[in-house]
């Protein structure tokens, strides 16, 4: 019984630090969904790592990115944050989003811890859940 107790309060504590950046990293991604809403792809821009930033030069060009690859993100209908894991050594946020016409969508946000707060240092769109594989 002891060993089950030590167990669980070792799960407990490990998943604590994750847990604790849930909130600000949530509310980054949420802050650069928002931005991109308003077609602000600078405010948008300065969500994304400097990996990102050297990647795309400009906030235009990253603008050009998400709308080109990402429509769900650049006008979601709907926006739903689900869970935080860690993946070797990385944190990984998933995200729900609900297009325009409807259709889910699964994404995983990679989340860095800067200087600047968190930002998203990576985004993979996931294969549909409702589609066989």
């Amino acid at each position: 019984m002891r060993n089950g107790i030590y167990a669980v309060l070792t799960a407990l504590c490990l998943a604590l630090p994750v847990a604790a950046q849930e909130a600000p990293i949530q509310s980054t991604i949420q802050n650069q969904i928002d931005a991109f809403q308003a077609d602000d792809f600078a405010l948008a821009f300065s969500y994304a790592s400097p990996n990102i930033k050297g990647l795309f030069g400009t906030a235009e060009n990253f603008g050009a990115m998400v709308k080109e690859g990402y429509p769900m993100v650049h006008r979601p209908a709907e926006v739903e944050m689900q869970d935080l894991r860690e993946v070797a050594g990385n944190l990984w946020q998933r995200v729900r989003v609900v297009d325009q016409e409807g259709r889910a969508h699964i994404l995983d946000y990679m989340m860095i811890e800067t200087p600047e707060g968190w930002q998203i240092n990576a985004v993979q769109l996931l294969p549909a859940p409702d589609v066989g594989v």
